[in-house]
């Protein structure tokens, strides 16, 4: 969903009484460096604090992984996947392109 577009999402979100949205979620920019990711995790901060304040949608904050949980952390995240983090790097098979 474009930033954009997440007001009109969120108007229209009572109209669909059995979907229950708990937050939002992003992956940052990809880069070690916290400069370059903090943006992406504001952006959907502020994106959150509209949805709540519209209708009280979508509060929580699903952001950060391994190599940036930190800043998701102090950037408000209520949710980070931190599975490298614990078990390793997985072995997949489009693996080198991520090298």
């Amino acid at each position: 969903l474009a930033p954009e577009a997440l007001g009109d999402f969120v108007a229209e979100l009572p109209r669909f009484s059995r979907l229950k949205p708990r937050g939002l979620m992003t992956l940052a920019l990809f880069s070690a460096e916290a400069e370059r990711v903090r943006p992406c995790f504001q952006l959907l901060r502020r994106l959150r604090d509209d949805a709540v304040k519209q209708n009280g949608a979508l509060a929580e904050l699903s952001m950060g992984m391994s190599g940036d949980f930190e800043e998701a952390i102090a950037q408000g995240a209520d949710v980070v996947r931190v599975g490298e983090a614990i078990f390793g790097k997985r072995s997949t098979p489009d693996g080198h392109y991520w090298a």
